[in-house]
């Protein structure tokens, strides 16, 4: 997971592993200008420091990395002190574009191209290097999108998920920024209000702005440059006006930068909305929420959700981060469409989710018989469903509730074990049901009698997804109009 802590100080006497860490390109184009600086040729370094001047080249060009005791020689021969050569910043405008196009030249792009790298020197125009830049990410950019294959994004969130369940869903670092961001404006429990959300975003050198005209392929735009966040004057029904802010600069303070693939950006995704419900509903009052619950045994996602104003599936969600860590209980959570698909899905408890070939869940139709899809079924909308579900891998016991959204209806489900449920409100529940999927003949696979009846005799229409045929949603930020953001950003932009 992301971090925010800074890292170790270099200041004090440089190790070799310090030296070994420097970048190779950097440094060489800062023992560059510094011996520019002195007045010293390449040959007139290479004597001082007892080496052929082709060698010393190499070392300015980044082909060799020197080891400490050379630098050391090397900083003292041209005036400097190693610690100024281990600077991780370029030295100009100029080398840092020389060093962008070195670093293309020997990427896989040109390797994969057959290219022959262009010599670049001091008579090589700035154009020039620019163009070539521009090329390479473009190319780079074609080959990602073509890898961008619905296959490769559910590869990766495959694996995202498996590093959730080792980790129990939870994340100590996020954790520590949101309490961090909560004592700074003086948090003291209770739910989060708007107004301090606001405090946050102030505190951390943001200003919010409602527009009407915000880009329809986004929550909220934040514009990094002027410090703003951006959001829609008109509000969702079903979503928590607070969210929006605090998914904008979660962003922030989980130091993320633009995504370089699917997977980045799944990570990015579920980095922030972790760090949104930590901040929504805090560790610390969260925790002691739900252990005086389990104490009591009336462990409920609705008293969680009411504690701290959050919506039922935010409950949901920071209850899985929670449960396993802190209460000492398996859990299992999904996130399930009227159509029976899969939309999130995340599980410690063993139980054992649908799949395809890749090993993703999400997309997957769940069994007819789990909580999931029959809480569809039950005409009370406003009380918790509960039933117990025996499958091939145990019983579990599940709470489910139905909530909309501008895509349908879908339900939120949590769940645990049999051995688990005794701390939980609903386990009196005598709503039972059997699921033996994937065998088809569980609900897949129509009865013999009712097969027969209709059998060549039923077309019906069906309702084809409109990203049936589609592209996977490609750019930095999936399924965003990056030039309708970026003509935003530029309407809304300061003067001055």
């Amino acid at each position: 997971m992301t971090s925010t802590a800074a890292a170790p100080s270099t200041a004090a006497v440089p190790s070799e592993e310090v030296a070994a860490q420097a970048d190779a390109l950097v440094l060489g184009r800062r023992i560059r200008e510094a011996r520019v600086a002195a007045g010293f040729t390449l040959e007139e370094l290479g004597r001082a420091i007892d080496r052929a001047p082709s060698q010393a080249s190499a070392i300015e060009n980044g082909h060799r990395e020197p080891s400490l005791a050379m630098l050391r020689t090397i900083a003292a021969a041209i005036g400097t002190t190693v610690d100024e050569l281990l600077r991780d910043e370029a030295p100009s405008e100029r080398a840092a574009l020389e060093i962008a196009v070195e670093r293309a030249q020997r990427g896989p792009v040109f390797s994969a191209l057959g290219i022959d790298p262009i010599r670049v020197s001091k008579g090589t125009a700035d154009e020039t290097l620019r163009t070539v830049l521009a090329l390479h990410d473009e190319v780079a950019r074609l080959h990602r999108e073509r890898a961008a294959t619905p296959e490769e994004a559910r590869r990766a969130n495959a694996v995202l998920r498996a590093d959730m369940r080792a980790a129990d869903n939870f994340f100590p670092e996020l954790e520590t920024i949101a309490r961090g961001l909560l004592d700074a404006v003086g948090y003291t429990g209770g739910p989060v209000s708007q107004q301090t959300v606001a405090e946050m975003a102030q505190h951390l050198g943001f200003s919010l702005h409602y527009v009407g005209d915000l880009p329809h392929s986004t929550r909220s735009v934040t514009d990094r440059r002027n410090g703003r966040i951006y959001l829609p004057t008109e509000q969702s029904a079903s979503r928590d006006s607070r969210s929006p802010i605090l998914q904008a600069f979660a962003s922030h303070l989980c130091g993320h930068a633009e995504p370089r693939n699917y997977a980045d950006f799944l990570r990015q995704r579920v980095e922030t909305n972790y760090l949104t419900a930590a901040i929504l509903l805090p560790e610390r009052d969260a925790v002691r929420v739900l252990a005086e619950a389990k104490n009591l045994r009336r462990i409920s996602m609705e008293d969680l959700r009411d504690a701290f104003a959050v919506s039922y599936e935010t409950a949901a969600h920071r209850f899985t981060n929670l449960a396993t860590r802190h209460l000492g209980l398996p859990v299992h959570f999904m996130k399930v469409h009227e159509s029976g698909t899969i939309i999130k899905a995340y599980e410690n408890d063993g139980v054992r989710f649908p799949s395809d070939a890749l090993g993703a869940v999400e997309g997957s139709l769940v069994c007819r018989n789990w909580t999931a899809r029959s809480v569809f079924d039950v005409e009370d909308r406003f009380s918790p469903w509960y039933q117990y579900t025996d499958m091939a891998t145990g019983t579990f016991w599940c709470t489910s509730r139905i909530e909309k959204a501008k895509e349908g209806e879908y339900s939120v489900s949590v769940g645990v074990p049999f051995a688990h449920v005794k701390w939980f409100r609903g386990r009196e529940t005598p709503h039972r049901a059997t699921s033996n999927c994937p065998d088809e003949r569980c609900c897949r696979r129509a009865s013999p009698a009712l097969a027969e009846r209709w059998e060549g005799q039923a077309w019906p229409a069906a309702r084809t997804p409109t990203s049936l045929l589609a592209a996977l949603p490609t750019g930095s930020f999936p399924g965003v109009d990056s030039v309708e953001v970026y003509e935003f950003l530029e309407a809304h932009a300061p003067l001055g």
